[in-house]
């Protein structure tokens, strides 16, 4: 049951090994700058074999859409018995992009000489939940999201297009290797995450979901999110641990905000993301784990850190679950609305004002979280965070980077801890059907939208003796009252925020604020603070 460990390229550090100087050619990073690279060029050899000392079953490579490359690549992934997933991030920042979309998709072509090598494993899609909803982040002739939309569409409009635009290229993709006698599920598309969006509308679609830990997330909410799609769409999880992020400080730094998280945040979060179960756990980028100088490469103390998680922890805790075990006391619905808290452009589409009913979704999380996560996003892109990376970029010269200590910044002035207490919660959506939901103790329902047999599901589950917290606008005219329902409870509210009745109903589910806990059958892991500020975890691991 352990996940396959995999690194993802360089951006910064050096070129890459097979492109050469094509790498400081086009952008590698989201910042809209070409990034010389800091050390000298690896051989491939040297390359590869430094990913397989620190203990990497795969590579996720940065494909170079002039193909710069490619074809050598995989030729060393076969030499060299390394599995290798093509990410789509380059094609995404620079081009060419598939008609009418600013997405980058693998040719086919290269999808069928690498899934004929016996080594891909999967067509890994970069934040395309970002690019769908900011679609001028590297576009910058035409407002042209993702999946693409129909301006003035309504939510569930601008949702079932981006979901049947998903479809039809997971379809595409398994024809062209079917069509090639190859395995047609040899390349699965792996959605990666930034924003806790639209999770449901791609694993409905036909994709993984891959959650980024870090960067500027809100790990419970983003996680309990993640592992509610993947089990409501019977999709496979693979975990990001991505070290680019919004703090500073006293570490091996290659530009600002790279890495924007302390080696401590960093070891705590690959346990993290370890006890969820994932199929694949890899880290972005592998510029910060080593550096390449003299014919040799040295770990930094990043790339210390990967190495005890990989040859001490893992090892010494295996998993007896998977994230398909997840088993929820609370579970929370709400429709994917793609609101993270910039109220704007919800699925890409520039003419659909954000509705009201999409704030309760940031309402419930505050709740949930006893207080921590704000009441107006799901992430930090929303007012309130200035982040120190910004300083360092301002007062730091790139010609001066890589920096080998790092930046000197008030520690107490970071603003990305880990903990943010949830207690067994996973996210389903609008269309959820009974059969999922398991037997939880406490449902929250919020959203701008649900399906009709989803609230009757719902329903029943109060006369069977749950717990339901109902907004009223999704209550509508079949059970509009609140009071018994069976032997449960049902709660209409018009808000989850200023009703006292909502936190009096559902205080006793909430569990301790001192206690993150998620639960994978019989096994329920426990995380607590392990300082002050919840930068870096404890964990607990007890069986019921």
């Amino acid at each position: 049951m352990k996940p396959k460990l995999g690194l993802q390229g360089p951006v910064i550090a050096w070129q890459d090994s097979w492109a050469g100087e094509a790498s400081d050619q086009i952008m590698r990073t989201g910042t809209g700058s070409i990034y010389p690279s800091q050390d000298p060029l690896p051989p491939p050899g040297k390359f590869v074999q430094a990913m397989k000392e620190l203990g990497a079953e795969f590579y996720v490579h940065h494909m170079f859409p002039s193909l710069a490359g490619q074809s050598e690549m995989i030729r060393d992934m076969t030499k060299y018995g390394m599995e290798v997933c093509l990410g789509n991030e380059y094609g995404n920042i620079n081009g060419p992009y598939a008609e009418g979309t600013n997405r980058y998709d693998v040719p086919d072509e290269a999808l069928l000489e690498a899934a004929r090598s016996g080594k891909l494993i999967g067509l890994l899609y970069d934040e395309p939940e970002h690019l769908q909803i900011n679609a001028s982040q590297y576009r910058k002739d035409a407002f042209l999201p993702h999946w693409g939309v129909k301006e003035g569409s309504s939510l569930a409009e601008s949702q079932n297009t981006v979901t049947a635009a998903v479809a039809a290229r997971v379809a595409h993709v398994k024809a062209v290797l079917d069509d090639a006698g190859l395995d047609p599920d040899a390349a699965p598309l792996v959605s990666e995450f930034v924003f806790p969006t639209m999770f449901h509308t791609k694993a409905r679609g036909g994709m993984v979901v891959c959650p980024k830990m870090m960067k500027e997330s809100f790990q419970s909410l983003q996680l309990s999110t993640a592992l509610g799609a993947a089990r409501q769409y019977g999709r496979a999880m693979w975990i990001c641990a991505d070290l680019w992020g919004p703090d500073a400080g006293p570490w091996f730094t290659r530009t600002s905000g790279f890495p924007g998280h302390s080696p401590e945040e960093f070891a705590s979060a690959l346990r993290m993301g370890y006890y969820m179960g994932p199929t694949h756990l890899f880290t972005e980028n592998i510029d910060v784990l080593l550096q390449y100088g003299d014919g040799r490469f040295r770990k930094t103390e990043f790339g210390d850190v990967w190495d005890e998680f990989v040859r001490g922890f893992v090892p010494e805790h295996p998993l007896t679950w998977t994230h398909r075990d997840a088993d929820p006391d609370i579970v929370f619905i709400h429709s994917d609305d793609s609101n993270y808290g910039q109220n704007a452009r919800l699925f890409g589409n520039r003419g659909l004002a954000a509705p009201d009913a999409t704030q309760s979704v940031f309402h419930v999380w505050h709740l949930l979280s006893h207080g921590t996560i704000p009441a107006h996003g799901s992430c930090m892109h929303i007012p309130g965070y200035d982040f120190p990376r910004h300083r360092l970029k301002a007062e730091v010269p790139k010609e001066r980077f890589p920096l080998e200590q790092g930046w000197t910044f008030p520690p107490e002035e970071q603003v990305h801890p880990l903990y943010y207490p949830v207690n067994n919660v996973l996210v389903y959506d609008e269309k959820v059907e009974e059969r999922q939901l398991g037997r939880p103790k406490l449902i929250i329902v919020a959203g701008e939208r649900i399906e009709d047999e989803t609230l009757k599901a719902v329903r029943r589950r109060a006369e069977s003796g749950a717990t339901v917290v109902i907004a009223s606008w999704l209550a509508g005219g079949k059970w509009p009252e609140s009071g018994r329902a069976g032997e449960g409870t049902w709660l209409v509210t018009d808000s989850f925020l200023t009703d006292d009745r909502v936190m009096e109903t559902v205080q006793p589910f909430l569990g301790s604020p001192g206690c993150w806990m998620q639960r994978f059958g019989g096994t329920e892991v426990r995380m607590h603070k392990a300082d002050a500020q919840g930068f870096t975890l404890d964990f607990e691991i007890s069986g019921r």
